[in-house]
């Protein structure tokens, strides 16, 4: 990203709020979280990562780490809203995400996410799970 858009956004440990959270994954084209499930939810996170757009001190981007803070995390709800990707603010995301991964996961701390993707992730040092394993899902009613 060249200076004068870094200038333009600012990176902040802490998580949207719920309005936020919604708003932001509607415009990324993620699926819907009910805002009981999102309010509940995010107290809960280990570490999140906002980016505000300085000139309108809107959250522009977001990303979180969940987990047991010992043995398992996962970076969940990576989101830069369309009209501001390709500034490479996802990449500063998951280099703040990753920071903490580096300075608070113990050793074989086993981490995951699940890309919607390709050729992002792997730079950071992520690898598909298939064939060893098989990611699965389930959404309650």
């Amino acid at each position: 990203m060249d200076d004068a858009a870094s200038d333009r956004y600012a990176v902040r440990e802490e998580l949207p709020d719920p309005e936020t959270f919604a708003r932001l994954r509607e415009a990324a084209g993620m699926p819907p979280r009910s805002l009981e499930g999102i309010e509940r939810g995010l107290p809960n996170s280990l570490y999140g990562v906002v980016v505000v757009h300085d000139p309108t001190d809107e959250v522009v981007g977001m990303g979180r780490i969940v987990g047991d803070g010992g043995t398992v995390y996962q970076i969940t709800d990576m989101a830069v809203h369309p009209d501001h990707q390709g500034q490479g603010l996802g990449t500063q995301i998951m280099e703040r995400l990753e920071t903490y991964l580096e300075e608070e996961a113990p050793p074989d701390a086993y981490v995951n996410l699940i890309a919607d993707i390709d050729d992002f992730y792997e730079r950071f040092g992520y690898e598909e799970v298939q064939p060893a394993s098989k990611g699965m899902y389930r959404r309650t009613e």
